[in-house]
């Protein structure tokens, strides 16, 4: 039966299979390096040399291939935050983007109507912001030109992970 079984997956992601283009945006620091070492491995490490530049991953996940644009957060890198959301099917902002930068972004032409995914990672440290702090403070009510989704969650312990990987599964064509 197990043999079985991985015949037909295999069969079956040749036809059904779906697959979804993601940025990961945010400023330095925020967990985008771990989000992705996260989804793509399971494992979440303290020691994350910072990204220069971009670093680009293609998954697999069940019958959804994601390929994820994790885009540096320093300063000097935000300026290409476009260039790599252009063409997406979602952006997902690690929480501590500032409002200016992430609605700069947003109000870009060539990213009109890509849907953003919000998340308030670290959620296991004292003192992290809640779905509600984030909104308010991120003002994510006065984006409706979008689907706009937020979750709070945190890499290390994987909290809420499988919901933001349902949401990106969603977003897959």
């Amino acid at each position: 039966m197990g043999w079985f079984a991985s015949v037909f997956q295999w069969f079956s992601g040749l036809f059904f299979s779906k697959q979804a283009e993601i940025a990961v945006v945010g400023l330095q620091a925020s967990g985008k390096t771990s989000f992705v070492n996260v989804i793509t491995s399971g494992q979440w490490s303290e020691d994350v040399v910072p990204t220069v530049a971009f670093n680009f991953r293609k998954i697999r996940k069940g019958n959804v291939t994601l390929k994820i644009w994790d885009v540096a957060g320093q300063p000097k890198f935000r300026s290409m935050w476009e260039r790599y959301c252009n063409g997406v099917d979602a952006v997902q902002d690690k929480f501590n983007t500032a409002r200016f930068e992430l609605h700069q972004l947003l109000s870009q032409p060539t990213l009109t109507g890509v849907p953003l995914l919000v998340l308030g990672n670290k959620n296991d440290l004292s003192g992290h912001a809640s779905v509600k702090d984030l909104i308010k403070n991120l003002q994510l009510d006065k984006i409706s030109d979008r689907a706009v989704s937020c979750y709070s969650c945190s890499m290390k312990s994987q909290h809420n992970l499988d919901i933001v990987l349902q949401w990106l599964a969603g977003k897959s064509h």
